[in-house]
């Protein structure tokens, strides 16, 4: 039984993942660099320090990784306003969630601060019993640890909640932590594996997620 939902953030919730391409294009074009696809979806889903730790190491840049976040911040509010939008089917959710009581949290490897750009125009904040950030855990995914303390944190055991999440990390972490792991691939994680999920819906309005939450 499925008693409480965790979502995921950049690229679930809403199109962040196209936000962040367009960071580490200028942020990599001002070294003489090219933002490699391969590239990016090794950093997809990891907390901000193994993602900047990774580029430095595949680009050989001598940035620390604390330059690179703070850089990284300024262009993704730069260019937030512009292209932010909800994902499919992600509000309707939410309305729907809230219609049948079932409580929701978000677990995300962002930082604290772009979390909060993100929900703020959107007024979504209040929507969430909790939110999960980096600076709340000491691993990333796709170690357990932030799904972990989100079952935790709501008193239930990790098998009665279900985790929405569009990377292969995120899903690793959170079907090692013993969730009901539905994977929504977008456009930029499409190729992953996610052979660990127990549903890999085409959207979050997929009519199979809604059976699975009985709504």
């Amino acid at each position: 039984m499925i008693r409480v939902v965790v979502f995921d953030m950049d690229g679930l919730m809403f199109n962040t993942e196209d936000v962040y391409t367009l960071v580490g294009t200028e942020m990599l074009r001002r070294r003489g660099h090219v933002f490699r696809e391969e590239l990016k979806h090794q950093m997809m889903g990891l907390p901000p320090q193994a993602s900047f730790e990774l580029m430095i190491q595949d680009c050989h840049l001598t940035d620390t990784w604390q330059q690179l976040a703070e850089e990284t911040g300024e262009l993704f509010v730069r260019y937030l306003p512009d292209y932010l939008a909800p994902m499919p089917g992600l509000l309707r959710l939410l309305d729907d969630l809230e219609q049948a009581r079932i409580p929701k949290a978000i677990a995300t490897s962002s930082r604290g601060l772009l979390v909060e750009c993100c929900l703020a125009p959107f007024d979504m904040r209040r929507r969430f019993q909790f939110v999960l950030t980096a600076e709340d855990i000491i691993h990333g995914k796709h170690d357990p640890e932030v799904y972990l303390l989100a079952a935790q944190r709501f008193g239930v055991p990790p098998a009665e909640m279900l985790v929405l999440e569009d990377s292969e990390n995120g899903c690793r972490a959170a079907s090692a932590a013993g969730a009901f792991v539905v994977a929504v691939p977008g456009d930029h994680s499409r190729g992953q594996d996610f052979s660990m999920a127990a549903l890999v819906a085409d959207s979050l309005a997929d009519p199979r997620l809604y059976q699975v939450l009985g709504i």
